[in-house]
Protein backbone atom coordinates (compact mmCIF):
# COMPACT_ATOMS: atom_id res chain seq x y z
CA UNK A 1 0.00 0.00 0.00
CA UNK A 2 1.16 3.65 -1.01
CA UNK A 3 1.40 6.38 1.29
CA UNK A 4 -1.16 7.86 -0.05
CA UNK A 5 -3.38 5.00 -0.56
CA UNK A 6 -2.87 4.40 3.25
CA UNK A 7 -3.39 8.41 3.93
CA UNK A 8 -6.80 7.49 1.44
CA UNK A 9 -7.78 4.81 3.61
CA UNK A 10 -7.67 6.60 7.05
CA UNK A 11 -9.42 9.36 5.30
CA UNK A 12 -12.24 7.08 4.49
CA UNK A 13 -12.50 5.17 7.78
CA UNK A 14 -11.88 8.00 10.05
CA UNK A 15 -14.97 9.09 12.31
CA UNK A 16 -17.47 6.59 10.92
CA UNK A 17 -19.99 5.45 13.05
CA UNK A 18 -18.81 1.83 13.16
CA UNK A 19 -15.45 0.13 11.86
CA UNK A 20 -17.40 -2.64 10.60
CA UNK A 21 -20.75 -4.17 10.19
CA UNK A 22 -22.78 -3.85 13.02
CA UNK A 23 -25.62 -2.06 16.11
CA UNK A 24 -26.25 -1.72 19.15
CA UNK A 25 -28.70 -4.02 19.02
CA UNK A 26 -27.10 -7.27 17.55
CA UNK A 27 -24.30 -6.70 20.19
CA UNK A 28 -27.17 -6.78 23.04
CA UNK A 29 -28.42 -9.83 21.19
CA UNK A 30 -25.67 -11.79 21.55
CA UNK A 31 -25.04 -10.64 24.85
CA UNK A 32 -28.91 -11.88 25.61
CA UNK A 33 -27.66 -15.29 24.48
CA UNK A 34 -24.65 -15.91 27.14
CA UNK A 35 -24.93 -16.65 30.56
CA UNK A 36 -24.93 -14.24 33.44
CA UNK A 37 -22.02 -12.45 33.85
CA UNK A 38 -20.77 -12.26 37.60
CA UNK A 39 -20.75 -8.75 39.09
CA UNK A 40 -17.67 -6.45 37.90
CA UNK A 41 -17.08 -9.44 35.44
CA UNK A 42 -13.60 -8.70 33.27
CA UNK A 43 -14.24 -8.31 29.40
CA UNK A 44 -11.54 -7.53 27.00
CA UNK A 45 -12.97 -6.23 23.24
CA UNK A 46 -10.19 -6.73 20.95
CA UNK A 47 -9.96 -4.69 18.35
CA UNK A 48 -12.58 -2.22 19.85
CA UNK A 49 -12.68 0.44 16.49
CA UNK A 50 -14.16 3.53 18.12
CA UNK A 51 -15.87 1.86 20.71
CA UNK A 52 -19.45 1.49 19.70
CA UNK A 53 -19.96 -2.02 20.81
CA UNK A 54 -17.80 -1.35 24.09
CA UNK A 55 -19.92 1.64 25.29
CA UNK A 56 -22.94 -0.71 24.16
CA UNK A 57 -21.78 -3.42 26.72
CA UNK A 58 -20.75 -0.91 29.18
CA UNK A 59 -24.12 0.19 29.57
CA UNK A 60 -25.21 -3.06 29.57
CA UNK A 61 -23.46 -4.72 32.37
CA UNK A 62 -21.19 -3.74 35.26
CA UNK A 63 -18.25 -4.96 33.95
CA UNK A 64 -15.17 -3.59 33.30
CA UNK A 65 -13.60 -3.78 29.96
CA UNK A 66 -10.41 -3.18 28.51
CA UNK A 67 -10.34 -1.79 25.32
CA UNK A 68 -7.93 -2.90 22.90
CA UNK A 69 -6.53 -1.26 19.53
CA UNK A 70 -3.36 -0.12 17.57
CA UNK A 71 -5.02 2.83 16.16
CA UNK A 72 -4.95 5.78 19.14
CA UNK A 73 -7.06 7.65 17.26
CA UNK A 74 -9.87 5.05 17.49
CA UNK A 75 -9.18 4.83 21.01
CA UNK A 76 -9.43 8.61 21.81
CA UNK A 77 -12.80 8.55 20.13
CA UNK A 78 -14.09 5.52 22.17
CA UNK A 79 -12.77 8.01 25.28
CA UNK A 80 -15.15 10.48 24.26
CA UNK A 81 -17.96 7.99 23.67
CA UNK A 82 -17.40 7.10 26.86
CA UNK A 83 -17.32 9.93 28.72
CA UNK A 84 -20.77 11.18 26.99
CA UNK A 85 -22.68 7.59 27.93
CA UNK A 86 -21.49 8.02 31.83
CA UNK A 87 -19.37 4.97 31.34
CA UNK A 88 -15.77 6.10 30.81
CA UNK A 89 -14.96 5.18 34.77
CA UNK A 90 -15.85 1.22 33.59
CA UNK A 91 -13.74 1.74 30.22
CA UNK A 92 -9.73 0.80 30.03
CA UNK A 93 -8.03 2.12 26.84
CA UNK A 94 -5.27 -0.20 26.44
CA UNK A 95 -2.70 0.52 22.56
CA UNK A 96 -1.65 -3.09 21.49
CA UNK A 97 -1.78 -5.45 19.16
CA UNK A 98 -4.32 -8.25 19.13
CA UNK A 99 -1.25 -10.47 18.51
CA UNK A 100 0.74 -9.85 21.62
CA UNK A 101 -1.77 -9.64 24.15
CA UNK A 102 -0.58 -10.67 27.89
CA UNK A 103 -2.30 -10.01 30.80
CA UNK A 104 -1.79 -11.05 34.75
CA UNK A 105 -5.70 -12.05 35.38
CA UNK A 106 -8.03 -14.04 32.89
CA UNK A 107 -11.23 -12.51 31.83
CA UNK A 108 -14.76 -13.51 32.32
CA UNK A 109 -15.82 -12.69 28.27
CA UNK A 110 -13.85 -11.43 25.28
CA UNK A 111 -15.44 -9.72 22.82
CA UNK A 112 -14.58 -8.65 19.18
CA UNK A 113 -16.50 -7.42 16.13
CA UNK A 114 -15.20 -6.97 12.71
CA UNK A 115 -11.64 -7.28 13.86
CA UNK A 116 -10.75 -11.29 14.42
CA UNK A 117 -9.98 -11.68 10.53
CA UNK A 118 -7.08 -9.66 11.42
CA UNK A 119 -5.43 -12.27 12.92
CA UNK A 120 -7.83 -15.23 11.73
CA UNK A 121 -10.71 -16.78 12.82
CA UNK A 122 -9.25 -20.39 14.17
CA UNK A 123 -5.94 -18.70 15.40
CA UNK A 124 -7.31 -16.30 17.11
CA UNK A 125 -9.81 -18.09 19.01
CA UNK A 126 -6.81 -20.32 19.74
CA UNK A 127 -4.78 -17.61 21.04
CA UNK A 128 -7.54 -15.97 23.13
CA UNK A 129 -8.72 -19.31 24.75
CA UNK A 130 -5.52 -18.38 27.25
CA UNK A 131 -7.18 -15.27 27.91
CA UNK A 132 -10.04 -16.51 29.84
CA UNK A 133 -11.34 -18.18 33.16
CA UNK A 134 -12.31 -21.63 32.88
CA UNK A 135 -15.65 -21.80 31.63
CA UNK A 136 -14.77 -17.90 30.23
CA UNK A 137 -17.08 -16.75 27.14
CA UNK A 138 -16.21 -15.48 23.62
CA UNK A 139 -18.05 -13.68 21.35
CA UNK A 140 -17.31 -12.67 18.14
CA UNK A 141 -18.26 -11.80 14.76
CA UNK A 142 -16.78 -13.03 11.56
CA UNK A 143 -17.56 -12.71 7.94
CA UNK A 144 -18.78 -15.65 6.44
CA UNK A 145 -20.26 -17.55 3.54
CA UNK A 146 -24.02 -18.52 4.16
CA UNK A 147 -25.13 -20.68 1.43
CA UNK A 148 -23.07 -22.79 -1.53
CA UNK A 149 -23.30 -22.12 -5.39
CA UNK A 150 -21.01 -19.05 -4.58
CA UNK A 151 -21.30 -16.36 -7.85
CA UNK A 152 -17.57 -15.62 -9.24
CA UNK A 153 -17.64 -12.42 -8.69
CA UNK A 154 -18.11 -12.40 -4.77
CA UNK A 155 -15.66 -15.29 -4.87
CA UNK A 156 -13.23 -13.66 -6.14
CA UNK A 157 -13.42 -10.78 -4.60
CA UNK A 158 -13.36 -12.56 -1.20
CA UNK A 159 -10.56 -14.74 -2.12
CA UNK A 160 -8.13 -11.96 -2.48
CA UNK A 161 -9.46 -9.92 -0.41
CA UNK A 162 -9.78 -12.03 2.90
CA UNK A 163 -8.60 -15.90 1.35
CA UNK A 164 -9.31 -17.47 5.41
CA UNK A 165 -13.44 -17.08 4.58
CA UNK A 166 -15.16 -19.90 5.38
CA UNK A 167 -18.94 -21.18 5.73
CA UNK A 168 -20.86 -21.14 8.91
CA UNK A 169 -20.62 -24.98 9.20
CA UNK A 170 -16.86 -24.64 9.17
CA UNK A 171 -16.51 -21.48 11.42
CA UNK A 172 -18.46 -23.46 13.95
CA UNK A 173 -16.07 -26.59 13.75
CA UNK A 174 -13.11 -24.72 14.02
CA UNK A 175 -14.69 -22.86 17.01
CA UNK A 176 -15.02 -26.46 18.80
CA UNK A 177 -11.94 -27.80 17.36
CA UNK A 178 -10.25 -24.20 19.47
CA UNK A 179 -11.91 -25.39 22.78
CA UNK A 180 -15.09 -23.87 23.16
CA UNK A 181 -18.79 -25.57 23.43
CA UNK A 182 -20.92 -23.32 20.89
CA UNK A 183 -23.34 -21.25 22.49
CA UNK A 184 -25.30 -19.95 19.41
CA UNK A 185 -25.14 -17.53 16.13
CA UNK A 186 -27.01 -15.71 14.11
CA UNK A 187 -26.47 -13.91 11.11
CA UNK A 188 -26.54 -10.00 11.54
CA UNK A 189 -28.95 -8.15 9.73
CA UNK A 190 -28.46 -6.46 6.13
CA UNK A 191 -29.21 -2.75 8.29
CA UNK A 192 -26.53 -3.52 10.18
CA UNK A 193 -24.07 -3.38 7.08
CA UNK A 194 -25.33 0.05 5.73
CA UNK A 195 -26.69 2.16 8.60
CA UNK A 196 -23.92 2.66 10.51
CA UNK A 197 -20.77 1.67 8.16
CA UNK A 198 -21.51 1.49 3.74
CA UNK A 199 -23.83 4.51 3.79
CA UNK A 200 -21.53 7.22 6.27
CA UNK A 201 -18.47 5.21 4.18
CA UNK A 202 -19.71 6.35 0.61
CA UNK A 203 -20.91 9.38 1.85
CA UNK A 204 -17.41 10.52 3.05
CA UNK A 205 -16.07 8.83 -0.75
CA UNK A 206 -18.01 11.06 -2.24
CA UNK A 207 -16.85 14.08 -0.58
CA UNK A 208 -13.04 12.67 -1.02
CA UNK A 209 -13.85 11.89 -4.67
CA UNK A 210 -14.25 15.92 -4.66
CA UNK A 211 -11.15 16.84 -2.79
CA UNK A 212 -9.02 14.60 -4.71
CA UNK A 213 -10.61 15.05 -8.43
CA UNK A 214 -7.32 16.35 -9.88
CA UNK A 215 -5.43 12.84 -8.62
CA UNK A 216 -6.03 9.95 -10.59
CA UNK A 217 -4.11 7.93 -8.46
CA UNK A 218 -6.72 8.85 -5.12
CA UNK A 219 -9.45 8.37 -7.09
CA UNK A 220 -8.12 4.61 -8.08
CA UNK A 221 -8.01 4.49 -4.08
CA UNK A 222 -11.49 5.23 -3.64
CA UNK A 223 -12.40 3.03 -6.51
CA UNK A 224 -10.86 0.12 -4.66
CA UNK A 225 -13.28 1.42 -1.31
CA UNK A 226 -15.97 1.10 -3.35
CA UNK A 227 -15.47 -1.88 -4.83
CA UNK A 228 -16.31 -4.49 -1.54
CA UNK A 229 -19.90 -1.90 -0.96
CA UNK A 230 -20.98 -2.81 -4.78
CA UNK A 231 -19.57 -6.36 -3.97
CA UNK A 232 -21.97 -6.33 -1.02
CA UNK A 233 -25.02 -4.67 -2.71
CA UNK A 234 -25.06 -7.38 -5.19
CA UNK A 235 -24.48 -10.24 -3.30
CA UNK A 236 -25.23 -10.13 -0.11
CA UNK A 237 -27.52 -13.24 -0.11
CA UNK A 238 -24.06 -15.50 -0.22
CA UNK A 239 -22.07 -13.87 2.65
CA UNK A 240 -22.63 -11.91 5.97
CA UNK A 241 -20.94 -10.95 9.13
CA UNK A 242 -22.27 -13.64 11.37
CA UNK A 243 -22.05 -13.55 15.43
CA UNK A 244 -20.42 -16.91 16.91
CA UNK A 245 -20.87 -17.13 20.49
CA UNK A 246 -18.77 -20.34 22.44
CA UNK A 247 -17.66 -20.92 26.12
CA UNK A 248 -14.65 -22.55 27.23
CA UNK A 249 -14.44 -26.63 27.69
CA UNK A 250 -12.69 -28.16 30.27
CA UNK A 251 -9.61 -26.39 31.84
Amino acid sequence: MTDLNHNIFWQVHRDLPREAPGSDDSTLRALSMLPALPASARILDIGCGPGAQTVALARATSGHIIAVDTHQPFLDELVHRADQAGVADRIHPLQASMFDLDFDHPFDLIWSEGAIYIIGFERGLREWRRLLKPGGLIAVTEISWLKPNLPEAARAFWDEAYPGMASVEANLTRLAAAGYRSLGHFTLPERDWWDNYYHPMAARIELLRQAYRENPEAQAALDSECAEIEVYRQYSDWYGYVFYLGQVVGT
